[in-house]
């Protein structure tokens, strides 16, 4: 074979997928139609547990060194203008306030890094240069994908370079994280289901080098991240990383219209330069399979959401990193068949949910949106009742946008073949997030005492048995991973704020950092749970 993973799609997913297989010793040659990536608006930010997954494989300090200062709070305002007073202003820390926020909390309701603002123009280089400085990635810009077939053991790709000759690539699997319109999934006749169309916009994208500098104008709202607009257009400007760049969505006709939003908007002559302006359109969709034989999906090849409740990019950060240790586990030997069968069943459920917190939060959206009123700007009795009546609703419904922490973190893998499924279970809760080590939850992040946080203490390779005290005997456990030649690493844990968290002796964690098992002694049968979690079935069944 010419390698051992085809990924199509150099979008953030696509380059964190084969960041991770490359770390793990998989080859893999990545596709990407584009010259080189693309100076267009896209997402804006890495959740928390994107950054808590790029932290793993070293790359969280890089993207926040290339991102927003990490002094930049990322308060949110509902305004008129940018020179009047703000309706509404809803206040979130900068990443050092987040961080020095984290760093008091023990008990695990928090994450073990903070968002980070970074646009994905500016994401994408950074992805890039980390794929190519990985020997066994082949990162190939200027060559797309014409078609695929299945061959008993293989997958043959027929590709094109940009210069217009044409090759075959044989692999042992193909990815496609080629976006919404994906080739991939259409090859393979997987459909998206859901609501498609349901708003149209326009969006632009400006460089305005002093506009930043100048906040707050007269006024006007401070510094922040998010400029919601209470107008006819459902206006909305949003910083971008640099400062010095911006983003605009309206619902109008033109590019023409989009730069009047704009002036009108920032509501004071200022330099500025209209860099890109397009149309896209809401849609919450969701495709029917993850997988066909060795060709799989991941990002929004299979799901797509409204950005409201920034799931998008996250959710599929989120595929890439699961999709990732299945594989390389496949082909190292040790990965048994439920393994790869399992990346389906865990991230389509996930896919849904975030669909479904996507839905919630732009219907609270749209409820305080729609109490704008023609004379909201007006300086008379019914002007300020439309904008006290506005502000009041939008102080409890945009709030459903920005603030997903349990959408984050809360996610639990439920009836999945390689985790010891328990029924029941803590609710998964978009806004609030409750920490839990039930079987197929994250493992919630702790401080030890040495002040280390336990995920840093988890190789990212093989799994992890972590033990609360020293009364068990865990040789059997051992040697059951061992007989399968799986990698098992024992984490001794001395920490009654863990133990306390965690609430069970022995947790065995996945590289993910999603909990397999739990116990307080010893399984009765390590060979059946080794089995199970590996992708083998349990024994005993």
């Amino acid at each position: 074979m010419d390698t051992q993973v085809i990924i199509v799609g150099a979008g953030p997913v696509g380059l964190t997928l084969a960041i991770d297989l490359g770390l793990r010793g998989v080859r893999c040659i990545l596709l990407e139609r584009k010259s080189e990536p693309q100076f267009l608006p896209k997402m804006e930010r890495c959740n928390a547990r994107s950054m808590e997954m790029f932290r793993r494989i070293g790359l969280a300090d890089a993207l926040r060194s290339a991102g927003l200062t990490t002094d930049s709070v990322m308060d949110v305002y509902v305004v008129l203008t940018m020179t009047r007073a703000p309706l509404l202003h809803l206040k979130y820390p900068s990443v050092d306030m987040a961080r020095e926020q984290i760093r008091k909390v023990n008990d695990g309701s928090v994450p073990l890094e903070p968002y980070q603002l970074i646009s994905q123009y500016t994401l994408e280089p950074v992805l890039k240069r980390a794929a190519e400085r990985i020997p066994t990635v082949d990162v190939r810009y200027g060559t797309e994908l014409v078609e695929f077939e299945e061959n008993g053991p293989s997958v043959v790709a027929t590709v094109r370079s940009s210069d217009g000759s044409s090759g075959k690539i044989t692999a042992a699997y193909l990815v496609g994280c080629d976006g919404g319109s994906s080739l991939v999934r259409k090859q393979l006749g997987i459909r998206l289901r859901g609501e498609a169309n349901l708003a149209r916009f326009r969006q632009g994208l400006y460089r305005c080098d002093e506009l930043y500098d100048r906040l707050p104008l007269g006024e006007g709202p401070g510094r922040g991240r998010h400029y919601l607009v209470a107008d006819e257009w459902a206006t909305f400007l949003i910083m971008q990383d640099s400062k010095r760049h911006w983003t605009l969505h309206a619902a109008v006709e033109s590019d023409d219209e989009m730069k009047r939003r704009f002036e009108q908007t920032v509501g004071v002559p200022v330099h500025y330069e209209m860099l890109y302006c397009g149309e896209w359109r809401q849609n919450l969709l969701l495709a029917d399979r993850y997988r066909a034989g060795r060709v799989f999906l991941a990002g929004d090849a299979v799901h797509l959401v409204i950005p409201a409740g920034g799931l998008g990019m996250n959710t599929g950060v989120g595929d890439a990193f699961d999709l990732s240790w299945k594989l390389a586990a496949t082909l190292e030997g040790w990965g048994g068949p439920h393994l790869l069968e399992s990346y389906e069943i865990e991230r389509r459920q996930v896919g849904e949910r975030n669909i479904g917190a996507s839905r919630y939060a732009t219907l609270g959206y749209r409820k305080w949106r729609s109490q704008w009123r023609p004379e909201i700007g007006d300086d008379t009795a019914t002007g300020r009742a439309v904008r006290d009546n506005l502000a009041r609703v939008a102080d409890v419904e945009q709030r459903k946008v920005n603030e997903m922490i349990g959408a984050e973190l809360g996610y639990r893998y439920v009836d999945s073949p390689i985790i010891d499924n328990i029924p029941g279970g803590p609710e998964q809760l978009f806004r609030d997030y409750r920490p839990t080590s039930w079987p197929g939850a994250r493992l919630p992040h702790v401080w030890l005492e040495d002040g280390t946080p336990i995920q840093d203490r988890i190789p990212n390779v093989g799994y992890t048995l972590l033990c609360m005290n020293g009364r068990h005997e865990t040789a059997a456990f051992e040697d059951a991973f061992r007989t399968r030649s799986v990698p098992l690493s024992l984490l001794h844990v001395q920490s009654e704020p863990a133990r306390a968290i965690y609430e069970r002796d022995l947790i065995l964690v996945r590289p993910d950092m999603h909990v397999v098992w739990r116990g307080n002694r010893p399984p009765d049968n390590a060979d059946d749970l080794a089995a199970l979690a590996t992708g083998h079935g349990r024994v005993s069944s």
